[in-house]
């Protein structure tokens, strides 16, 4: 008998036919004596709306409560998952992720998972029941509503598999695994057998949607292998696992593009020790992740000034600008500027360690195609550039010929 944990996105749950077919895949699997536990997201498009519904109340509601309003949605699904089972015959029982035993920081909006202690859900299962568990949610110590930002569904569903020691985790979603790019811009995108952590963390984190960032992280880190499969069809997924000597043969695994991502410039910067740290110990504290970073530094010796250029979420847009203008009576910059029209895109691959000219041939052929690169980053196996929004599909067709076919 396995521990199973299953995860459904918001498009698999989308509406009550889809969260029947899901309580059939769930009730198969319990037909064969495994047990089961779910982690469901909210209905397709449901976390939108209630973004969206938030805004018009007010431009800028508070985060702790949006976590209450967002938080919803999940236990919406949560409840409507468990009744579809018990209309089949399976005893089924839905826990929010307080419930679950699931503990985080108190950053709102985007919490850290601190701890899980699931002794709810073991107790449910050795009653027999099938455990739907809200994704995408926790508690703090002092009882405060969470929730994991987006994508939170995956890293609920893989820290519960590592909490629970599951013997297997699956991320059912609406495509049928990791591809080499995204197939609905790429048509001649691949579907890959498998990935290792360290790619699909690169490809997590440049834009590719498949998975939840933070949740590979935490795969890695408890040595969680999992699958990424599509609800829609019984074909087998992408596994995700520790790197093998056979993937080192293929240079580049995949190409993603971001266009979620947002430049900001501070313009007319102080060229002296201390100033980066000033500004970026700012965006840390107010939990604004930073992404690529350039310093453009001037060599005037009368006036010793710097623009500094950072991506951010775009999301996170406008409170990094209101967390830098706080900033700028100690700094001293001239102005900030925001540019919310830019795509990243990235190569990745553990190839690529011990391959050389593979961003010089990634330049080549943007040059090529007359696509101009406003800011550089790498890694030991991933090289991303930001460029114009409006050439990127054309770039990551591009690029995804170069290397991939």
């Amino acid at each position: 008998m396995a521990l199973i944990v299953q995860k459904y996105g918001g498009t698999s749950v989308g509406d009550a036919d889809r969260i029947k077919n899901v309580a059939n895949r769930v009730a198969a699997s319990r037909a064969n004596g495994d047990r089961i536990v779910v982690v469901v997201s909210a209905m397709s498009g449901v976390t939108d709306g209630l973004i969206a519904l938030a805004k018009k109340v007010t431009p800028m509601p508070p985060e702790r409560e949006m976590d209450m309003l967002l938080a919803t949605g999940e236990q919406t699904t949560i409840a409507l998952t468990a009744m579809a089972l018990n209309a089949l015959g399976v005893n089924a029982v839905s826990l929010t992720g307080a419930q679950a035993g699931i503990t985080t920081d108190g950053v709102h909006t985007k919490a850290k998972i601190k701890n899980i202690t699931p002794h709810e859900v073991h107790s449910l299962l050795d009653a027999g029941n099938v455990v739907i568990v809200a994704g995408f949610q926790g508690q703090t110590p002092e009882g405060e509503i969470t929730t994991l930002g987006r994508g939170g569904s995956d890293l609920t569903a893989i820290a519960l598999a590592a909490a629970l020691k599951a013997d297997l985790c699956q991320i059912y979603t609406d495509v049928e695994g990791v591809y080499t790019a995204d197939p609905r811009i790429v048509p001649g995108a691949s579907k890959l057998d498998e990935i290792s952590y360290d790619e699909m963390l690169e490809l997590a984190g440049s834009g590719a949607k498949v998975m939840q960032l933070r949740s590979v992280e935490i795969a890695k880190k408890f040595g969680v292998v999992f699958e990424v499969r599509s609800s829609l069809s019984d074909k087998p997924g992408t596994i995700v696992k520790e790197e093998t000597r056979s993937m080192e043969d293929i240079v580049v695994r995949g190409v993603a593009l971001d266009k979620n991502q947002a430049k900001v410039t501070l313009v007319g910067v102080p060229d002296k020790p201390g100033v980066a740290a000033r500004v970026f110990r700012a965006l840390a504290d107010a939990a604004i992740s930073v992404d690529v970073i350039v310093q453009n530094v001037s060599h005037d010796s009368k006036t010793p000034l710097t623009d500094v250029s950072f991506t951010v979420d775009k999301p996170d847009l406008q409170k990094a600008r209101a967390v830098i203008e706080s900033v700028k009576g100690d700094i001293g910059f001239r102005e900030v500027l925001a540019d919310e029209n830019i795509g990243k895109l990235s190569i990745v691959g553990v190839g690529m360690r011990s391959h050389a000219g593979v961003a010089a041939r990634m330049f080549e052929t943007l040059a090529n195609e007359k696509i101009n690169i406003g800011m550089i980053s790498t890694s030991e196996i991933k090289v991303s550039v930001v460029i114009d929004l409006a050439q990127a599909e054309q770039a990551l067709r591009a690029v995804h010929k170069a290397f991939i076919g």
